[in-house]
């Protein structure tokens, strides 16, 4: 295995070349207009593995976004890696705020990326991070130092839910037997800090509309004596969360998991500057539920935001209307025990409650994802560490991420599996952002690590 850093320096700029091809693919899921290129892209995928050296690689088509499927097997009584990621990326939009456009990537040195990062959307989320594993399997095939089976799930869904994943799992049931399910997806403390993602967050994504008059009115015939649609939805939703912080829907927090006095003094444990915290956001202070720190905030405890808000006129200079309609969007990350689909119904209940006589409201759920935390004492993790043990020079980290893949409890359920969470992305690298990016140097260390981790599992399975 000593001989990879010298295949990826013999290799960089190619595998750096076939990124950004993949890149220039806008494989928006979120947005009908762009299905030919969801198309493109699985395709793109799939061609890749073969090149890589699985023997088998096809684009099975769902009742949505396609999935690409491939395999290497080397020998029945060896243990089988499924590879799990997504070719699917987040809307690019706002477009003027990107330095250079979206899907023409680009490396440039930042400080923190001395060496270059790649801008685009995909970039670290989940292209690159996705693309690390096809090149890692590139080196172990043509080196000979495969050591076990390896499936590739390569789905173009995460994105807006991962809607059809479950049916795919289910109908293709039998070809996805696994060991272990590996995905990099999430991200490490700093470039110098390994850690292994062991929580994710879940997820309850809605919209609503408020709604007042038959149509817009003029503001000075109708205002004061007509509810205003944006005035009473500001209101509405400025009282889901209390002075604390805290979120005020009746029974939100009944099943939230409360972690013992020593947990949380494990986690403050961690690297963290909260100074440079605030300095990388350019932001004067840090703002969330009292009683917690910035670390349990982002990762341990549920939250509400608003995604987006809308309505009115919003063109250049001034027209006086009450908006007949106005909307918001709100997501709402969720933490062990909480079920997605019951904190979708509450917040509907009490959306709807707090709604005055003078509007109508709608709320219409979108898709969701259940909390996942995954212990470290399997083979696995174990594996997982010896890996960037070996790559980085020390052990890494356990961490919970404030983030959400939608389908990984599935996974475990439907395929009795249990999952690593092996990311290389940073917390700048602006992902679902303008100006999303990925380090080369972390890309490269993916190439690295990910090989090692095939050979301590299959060791350690035996």
């Amino acid at each position: 295995m000593q001989s990879i850093e010298k295949y990826i320096e013999e290799n960089k700029d190619r595998f750096l070349d076939e990124l950004k091809d993949l890149l220039k693919l806008p494989s928006i899921s979120a947005d009908p207009v762009y299905k030919d290129d969801m198309v493109k892209t699985a395709n793109a995928v799939k061609d890749r593995l073969l090149d890589a050296g699985c023997d088998t690689a096809e684009v099975i088509e769902t009742p949505g976004h396609p999935v690409v499927f491939a395999e290497k097997i080397i020998g029945k009584d060896l243990p089988t890696v499924l590879v799990y990621g997504h070719y699917d990326v987040q809307p690019p939009d706002p477009l003027d705020l990107w330095d250079s456009p979206p899907f023409e990537p680009v490396i440039k040195e930042t400080k923190i990326h001395p060496e270059g990062a790649i801008f685009a959307r995909g970039a670290c989320d989940d292209k690159g991070q996705m693309y690390m594993h096809v090149k890692a399997l590139e080196y172990m095939t043509r080196n000979n130092e495969l050591p076990c089976n390896v499936k590739f799930m390569i789905e173009g869904e995460e994105e807006v839910g991962s809607e059809h994943l479950e049916w795919f799992i289910k109908e293709y049931k039998d070809r996805l037997h696994n060991d272990v399910i590996l995905i990099s997806d999430t991200g490490m403390i700093a470039k110098d800090v390994p850690s292994i993602t062991t929580g994710l967050r879940g997820l309850s994504y809605i919209e609503v509309e408020v709604i007042g008059a038959n149509r817009d009115l003029h503001s000075g015939l109708y205002g004061g004596a007509v509810a205003n649609p944006l005035n009473v939805l500001s209101k509405m939703i400025a009282s889901l969360t209390d002075e604390n912080n805290h979120i005020t829907i009746p029974g939100f927090y009944d099943k939230v998991e409360n972690l013992s006095d020593e947990e949380r003094k494990k986690m403050a444990e961690a690297p963290f500057d909260l100074e440079e915290y605030k300095e990388k956001l350019d932001i004067d202070d840090v703002y969330g539920e009292k009683g917690y720190s910035t670390l349990e905030r982002g990762s341990i405890r549920p939250t509400l935001d608003v995604n987006g808000m809308w309505g009115g006129y919003i063109g250049e200079g001034a027209k006086t209307v009450l908006p007949s309609k106005a909307y918001a969007k709100i997501s709402m990350r969720l933490v062990p025990d909480q079920d997605w689909k019951e904190i979708t119904e509450l917040f509907k209940k009490h959306f709807e409650s707090i709604a005055p006589k003078a509007v109508r409201v709608k709320v219409k759920p979108h898709h969701g994802g259940f909390p996942y935390v995954t212990p470290i004492d399997t083979i696995g993790y174990q594996a997982a560490s010896k890996a960037y043990e070996e790559t980085f020079g020390k052990t890494p980290i356990p961490q919970r991420s404030g983030g959400s893949i939608p389908i990984v409890s599935l996974f475990e359920k439907e395929l009795d599996s249990k999952i690593i969470l092996m990311g290389f992305g940073l917390d700048t690298d602006a992902i679902h952002s303008p100006n999303e990016n990925f380090g080369v140097w972390n890309y490269l260390k993916g190439i690295e690590t990910i090989p090692w981790f095939y050979k301590y599992f299959t060791e350690m399975s035996k």
